[in-house]
């Protein structure tokens, strides 16, 4: 949150020199380049593939996606790889039949065993040559060998797409292991208003009219060649008994629209019976949800079924112009369903805010989002991918150098972004622990004079109010005030750089006051690289908001020399207090 410079010396020659160098690099990784991992299906649609409306039925789009991000995760691991989790699946459009599907996938990240694998899905009218995206998805898959222990090797991207991919895929890693944790909490302590005593009886239907159960034998087509049921073929039984279900209330035939995050809890295997359960929990407006439930057992005499999979599937019923038609209330039955029912609303708030936060363009996020329990996990995501993300871009023009002091500018969307990088003696897990702590920024940024602790959300995250001083444009005299959320990460692998990152937050116990002018920050923050013993490559990136690029373009003298002074206060903090950590901090 320094204050930032659009034009520094230099800075116009340079930006054209840097599209030629970035041009020349675009082609040197090149035409012809090919993401190793990288594997693509195409499908002709046939009558076959389609439902009662003549579209593409869902449940066999979810098996070809499974079947290529295998293939591709496969090709990576050199080994058999399962189908371990899939993120939220937004569906953007229909494929009628003569249309062509094109899926393409690769491996974003490896780790361990497991690995994020990206897929983007398209569609294709052959005819008048147009194209649509479907949807795009994130698979987890994890490398299986009976004989030993796997251990992958590391994903080197090349091009600034997979940069971005493989920077931003730790922490999805991260949300998506604490997933059932975060929703389990979030629906214990999400307050929903239960109105079920306002809602119009007289297109009530009971929740138990909507309730599917189906079962399915395992067979040697639906499993791959060790013998494991293809998860894209459980989904597509999971999507067949949800649109059953979903029927049964709107009788009609409804369009599946979003598949929520979810995990395989275990395997199953050829000769395995898999039950399916499924019933609408809860109908809004426009729109269902329906809970799906998998167990598996392997004789029928066998009293105890093993849990294979849950999810909870949206759907709408469109019209002839595509448009959502109004859905009959469901009235839950007592005990269960009434809990469902509650939990059905908490988990549309929470959808809803999954979706704002963890989708949306850096460019449509508004400058400060409402922070609250239903939504901290995902801030704190979009925090720190939104700052690995800037990091990751490979258009950054070096504006000037002084005292081993380095300044890049990034001119990019609505965007003006700005890096310094230094080397400092100093080890990189203190030197991660003194920038942590914001309550300390005042000893070295006169840019803050003031940080006040308002939240310590976590081990990782805290929430800070910060005064400082004003800018001095327009004649406004009046210090400015920031309510920031701060989170931290410690490196995923080796390589991987310590990130503090920062962005605007609203609280509704420190509002906007006459006292303060409230400034804002989109996303800035530190990254910070081990590179030998007792040596820190230190970078700080901040990314301009659009109300400041008048001071910035007005304001140029002196900017640049301003930048480096507080640059080295920072080295200069470091040194004089690499041995005296905050008593707070030296538990991580």
């Amino acid at each position: 949150m320094w204050s930032l410079a659009s034009v520094f010396s230099g800075h116009i020659s340079r930006k054209s020199t840097s599209k030629m160098e970035a041009s020349d690099s675009a082609m040197a990784v090149g035409k012809g380049y090919r993401n190793p991992t990288e594997v693509q299906m195409s499908q002709l649609v046939l009558p076959c593939h389609t439902n009662q409306r003549g579209e593409l039925s869902i449940g066999q789009l979810l098996k070809w996606i499974d079947t290529t991000a295998c293939l591709s995760a496969e090709r990576h691991a050199g080994c058999p790889c399962v189908t371990a989790s899939m993120d939220d699946i937004y569906f953007e459009h229909t494929i009628s039949v003569g249309q062509v599907v094109n899926i393409k996938a690769k491996v974003n990240r490896a780790f361990n065993s497991s690995m994020e694998v990206g897929i983007q899905v398209t569609s294709e009218d052959m005819c008048s040559e147009k194209q649509w995206t479907v949807c795009k998805a994130l698979a987890t898959f994890v490398a299986y060998r009976e004989i030993s222990k796997v251990k992958l090797k590391q994903i080197t991207p090349r091009t600034e797409e997979e940069k971005t991919e493989h920077s931003v895929a730790a922490e999805r890693r991260r949300m998506r292991l604490a997933h059932a944790e975060t929703i389990s909490g979030l629906l214990a302590n999400c307050a929903i208003q239960d109105d079920l005593e306002s809602r119009d009886c007289s297109r009530m239907v009971p929740a138990e009219n909507t309730h599917v159960e189906s079962v399915e034998l395992v067979l040697p087509p639906h499993a791959n060649h060790q013998g494991n049921t293809f998860g894209g073929q459980i989904m597509a039984w999971m999507e067949n008994v949800a649109t059953i279900a979903a029927s049964r209330l709107c009788h009609a035939h409804p369009t599946l629209k979003i598949i929520e995050m979810f995990h395989f809890r275990g395997p199953s295997q050829v000769g395995d019976r898999l039950v399916l359960n499924a019933i609408v929990n809860n109908a809004f407006k426009h729109s269902m949800e329906v809970g799906v439930c998998v167990e598996a057992y392997r004789q029928e005499a066998e009293t105890q079924r093993r849990h294979i999979n849950s999810a909870f599937m949206t759907f709408q019923v469109l019209d002839t112009d595509n448009q959502p038609q109004l859905l009959p209330w469901i009235r839950p039955h007592p005990g269960d369903g009434e809990r469902r029912y509650r939990e059905a609303s908490a988990r549309r708030k929470i959808r809803l805010d999954r979706k704002y936060i963890v989708s949306c363009k850096q460019a449509e996020m508004p400058l400060s989002v409402p922070w609250d329990p239903s939504n901290q996990v995902y801030l704190s995501y979009n925090n720190v991918s939104s700052l690995t993300m800037l990091m990751a871009k490979d258009n950054w023009v070096m504006s000037s150098e002084s005292n081993q002091v380095c300044l890049y500018t990034l001119e990019d969307d609505k965007f003006l972004s700005f890096r310094m990088e230094m080397l400092v003696h100093v080890d990189t897990v203190q030197a991660f622990l003194l920038l942590s702590d914001l309550q300390r920024r005042a000893e070295w940024d006169k840019h803050f004079r003031s940080v006040e602790l308002v939240q310590q959300v976590d081990e990782d995250d805290a929430i800070y109010h910060v005064i400082s001083p004003s800018l001095g444009g327009d004649g406004d005299t009046k210090p400015q005030d920031f309510v920031i959320l701060a989170s931290r990460r410690k490196p995923c692998d080796n390589g991987d750089p310590y990130v503090i990152a920062m962005r605007s937050v609203t609280l509704p116990t420190h509002r906007e006051t006459p006292k303060y002018r409230r400034g804002e920050t989109i996303c800035s923050g530190f990254c910070l690289w081990h590179e030998g013993d007792l040596l820190t490559k230190v970078s700080y990136y901040n990314q301009a908001t659009p109300g400041l690029l008048s001071y910035v373009t007005t304001n140029v003298a002196g900017l640049s020399s301003e930048f480096y002074t507080t640059f080295k206060a920072c080295e200069q903090f470091l040194l004089d207090n690499r041995s005296e950590l905050a008593p707070s901090l030296q538990t991580l």
